[in-house]
């Protein structure tokens, strides 16, 4: 067994690292206290290669292996999880389903400027009453013509609202199938067509700085040309993507972990008290200790999945695992760095303040953890 990265995924990680510390570091307070998604910070990811990771060159991606992207969204979330959400959700959810599962014609005509970064594309799976039961999606749309027109609503949609989104991928019903079970159809579905309305959302509690939006849609007409693959495709199609997604947010967890460990480590190692640096209390040291086993435990757990990935192999289950795992771990780790904090922990001041309320959505987007379980407990056949 090799546990070694190649030379490529080290310098992906060197870089990475060294565009966080220097790009976003900086501001990433100031933009999540104004809630302000920033298009120049998005547009220098862009121009590094931050976008399409995966996707080959052909249509302007990186043509990188699976887990060079989910490293570069490790060191981005090491530093801010918003900014890391713009990046995962903009790789797997955005760019993902039109990669995979586009016609040639879409692929050429929507990757080249998501891949370079010049727009961002979103992904429209959840609704107001239709959250872990995606299945229970109530907009719809029906056809007329060489058209389709899409009525209803989703919510909680990244990369959707700001003035880069370009358009998303709906979910709709689109009539029942044989078992009398709906139908559900994929759309891709542009920024100024005709009743698609997009309103960002407001006064979160995380990801203050990410681009989140509720979604309307009135008799909006979507030309047929816009079906992402074939009718009826579209439920497997978000089960698909959300495989590879839930890749992603378990690196937001792994980086985040690692950032506010590290806040932490450096805190303990400067605080004195008793005549002596407090990393110096078995109280402390153990907190510590601990967070740096689960952290190893993590990136192992979620690397893995990206070599199975990678290889072809089933990586579903373990995705499910390394998503559930990594971000409960993130939410044990912030949660020591906080108490070793004290007071200052609480403070705005304090960049773990930030890591603390940006963990809580990892375990709730993309498959909470409760849904992750109900997975993970299917595949060893409970």
């Amino acid at each position: 067994m090799d546990f070694d990265l190649t030379k490529e995924q080290e310098m992906i990680r060197k870089e990475v690292r060294k565009f966080a510390q220097s790009e976003i570091a900086p501001v990433a307070g100031d933009l999540d206290e104004t809630e302000s998604f920033s298009v120049e910070l998005t547009r220098k990811m862009g121009e590094i290669g931050l976008f399409g990771m995966f996707v080959p060159e052909t249509y302007d991606g990186q043509e990188m292996d699976y887990l060079s992207y989910i490293i570069a969204v490790e060191e981005i979330a090491r530093i801010d999880g918003s900014q890391a959400a713009t990046i995962a959700a903009g790789n797997s959810l955005g760019i993902g389903p039109i990669h995979y599962f586009g016609t040639e014609e879409q692929k050429r005509k929507y990757l080249p400027p998501l891949c370079r970064g010049e727009g961002t594309w979103g992904f429209g799976l959840t609704e107001p009453t239709a959250g872990s039961d995606a299945g229970g999606s109530q907009t719809a749309a029906t056809k007329d013509g060489s058209h389709w027109v899409l009525n209803g609503s989703k919510i909680f949609i990244t990369n959707a609202a700001s003035d880069m989104a370009m358009g998303v991928t709906v979910q709709a019903v689109t009539g029942s199938r044989a078992d009398g079970k709906p139908e559900y159809t994929c759309f891709l579905v542009e920024r100024g067509m005709r009743g698609f309305k997009s309103v960002p959302m407001k006064k979160k509690m995380m990801w203050r700085s990410s681009d989140t939006a509720e979604l309307y849609f009135d008799d909006v007409r979507i030309p047929k040309e816009n079906v992402l693959g074939r009718q009826g495709d579209g439920f497997h199609q978000m089960l698909k993507t959300l495989d590879g997604g839930r890749l992603s947010i378990a690196a937001m967890g792994l980086g985040g972990a690692q950032g506010a460990y590290e806040l932490a480590l450096k805190y303990a190692r400067k605080r004195e008290q008793f005549g002596q640096p407090i990393s110096k209390f078995q109280a402390v040291a153990f907190k510590l200790a601990d967070c740096a086993v689960e952290i190893e435990c993590a990136r192992n757990l979620l690397y893995k999945a990206c070599w199975l990935r990678d290889r072809r192999r089933a990586f579903e289950m373990t995705a499910s695992m390394a998503k559930l795992y990594c971000s409960e771990v993130m939410g044990r780790v912030v949660d020591h760095a906080v108490q070793i904090h004290g007071g200052y922990g609480l403070m705005k001041e304090y960049e773990v303040e930030r890591f603390y309320r940006d963990q809580k959505l990892l375990t709730i987007g993309e498959g909470t953890s409760e849904v992750q379980r109900i997975v993970i407990s299917r595949y060893i056949g409970c």
